[in-house]
């Protein structure tokens, strides 16, 4: 008997500018992801977009002219959820607009009738590193106390339009990437200082709140989470030093989830900003709404695990944030080190801290994927990564942690946020496209297509 709930949600993630292309197509605008040829994560980007260069989001692969077939794949491998992005400036292209886009809104009620014919659910982002492109130009993104009422008004929009077709949203993806990714997280420019970048991050989090609070008001049914990157975070041995350079590390990460699930700031944040200079522009009635509008559930993305030693530099590479190299674990074609068990205790944490549900909304391998001569891709790696996860995962629950559902990252093959590429790979399905944009766009199966199927149909039992 499966230690999965009979309503676990199954299924898999995307973002709009990972996938969709299309980029100035039906009004859309540019969004800051449009602007990105080496992937947003890298925080490089362009002035102006340059039409002798190419830019892999603008076409992706192609999802908004090909969803319904995509969809009916994520179907036959029976998922019951799905989760993906709003691109903002689809809805409200230069992002401070009154009046929003139909053609946009359009698309977006489409692509959930498609879904919901399925029986799948919507899982939505309201924003995963798509900020429209003219509020970073003209704004300066979220360090402009501007950005709430945009937000805000975006929401009400969207909640309001999909009401009847959305009962999961989150609002910002991966916030608690700020520090090494402001560029993708709040459209911030990557020479910020600290007092810049926290005061984006005090912006967010009055617009995270007042979300919650127009979600709960317009669709009284739906639940609204916050959205973390959470690796686990070893020290580099059993040194004081590096044990507490390692919980100051982990409080870093977690501020951003302790302010939204919890509705205050830490105790130790004081510190943190006198000893660097910095001082918020908090608004009367700020921290209040903080305070009666936390998130429902969190949502976060596991892939790896980091080892961490007092004094080392915490360098960033095409895969984020990396430690030392830990001798007790494999890695993948990319380089990034596998950890199962540290998927069950980063479960086991957020659970015992928040007490809130959690969602594992992305969990998946990146690797290179080439047909053999019968046109047949045996990801095998990819399949032994996601049963040792779920494996753990159901560890997790059997452990008491609330775990909503699960949804693997890049079910299909999308651009890579953090190399900009099409050569990582992370799907169950196959996209014929290479990193310089060539190829026909056709969808086929690969082996772990099946392997999933089966994962799903039987409620995890089948790993």
């Amino acid at each position: 008997m499966s230690v999965f709930p009979k309503d676990f949600l199954w299924g898999g993630a995307i973002a709009a500018n990972q996938a969709e292309g299309a980029w100035n197509v039906d009004g859309k605008g540019p969004s800051i992801a449009d602007v990105v040829r080496g992937g947003i994560a890298s925080g490089k980007h362009d002035a102006v977009i340059d039409p002798h260069k190419y830019y892999a989001s603008h076409e992706a692969i192609d999802f908004y002219h090909h969803y319904k077939e995509d969809v009916a794949l994520f179907a036959e491998m029976g998922f019951t959820c799905f989760r993906t992005s709003i691109a903002w400036s689809r809805i409200f292209p230069r992002g401070d607009e009154t009046i929003p886009n139909e053609a946009g809104l359009k698309f977006y009620d489409d692509l959930f009738d498609e879904l919901l014919k399925y029986g799948i659910q919507p899982v939505i982002t309201l924003s995963h590193y798509e900020t429209p492109l003219a509020l970073y130009q003209e704004y300066g993104g979220w360090k402009n106390r501007k950005l709430v009422a945009f937000f805000s008004r975006y929401c009400e929009v969207v909640f309001t339009r999909y009401r009847e077709k959305v009962k999961y949203w989150m609002t910002f993806n991966e916030l608690n990437n700020m520090n090494r990714m402001p560029f993708a997280t709040g459209a911030v420019d990557p020479n910020s200082t600290p007092q810049e970048l926290y005061q984006a991050n005090h912006h967010q989090f009055v617009a995270n709140a007042l979300a919650n609070k127009l979600c709960h008001e317009i669709i009284p049914e739906a639940k609204i989470g916050c959205m973390l990157s959470l690796s686990t975070v070893y020290p580099a041995t059993c040194n004081p030093e590096d044990i507490f350079s390692t919980m100051q590390l982990r409080r870093r990460s977690l501020f951003y989830s302790d302010v939204m699930m919890l509705g205050q700031y830490p105790a130790w944040t004081p510190r943190l900003f006198r000893e660097q200079n910095i001082e918020l522009a908090i608004e009367e009635g700020d921290l209040e709404l903080i305070a009666t509008y936390p998130s429902d559930y969190l949502g976060f993305s596991y892939y790896r695990s980091v080892l961490h030693q007092a004094g080392g530099e915490f360098r960033i590479d095409t895969g984020g944030t990396v430690g030392q190299d830990n001798p007790f674990l494999e890695k993948t074609a990319w380089g990034w080190p596998i950890d199962a068990k540290g998927f069950r205790i980063v479960c086991n944490e957020l659970a015992d801290r928040y007490r809130k549900p959690l969602f594992v909304v992305e969990n998946g391998y990146g690797g290179v994927d080439e047909p053999d001569e019968n046109g047949v891709i045996n990801d095998t790696a990819r399949i032994d990564y996601g049963r040792q996860h779920i494996r753990e995962m159901a560890e997790a629950v059997a452990d008491g942690c609330d775990i909503m559902g699960y949804t693997w990252w890049g079910p299909i093959d999308i651009v890579s946020a953090g190399t900009g590429e099409m050569k990582k790979r992370y799907g169950f399905i196959y996209v014929d496209k290479d990193n310089d944009g060539n190829g026909t766009l056709k969808r086929s199966k690969k082996r772990s297509f099946d392997w999933y199927k089966q994962v799903i149909a039987s409620n995890g039992e089948t790993l």
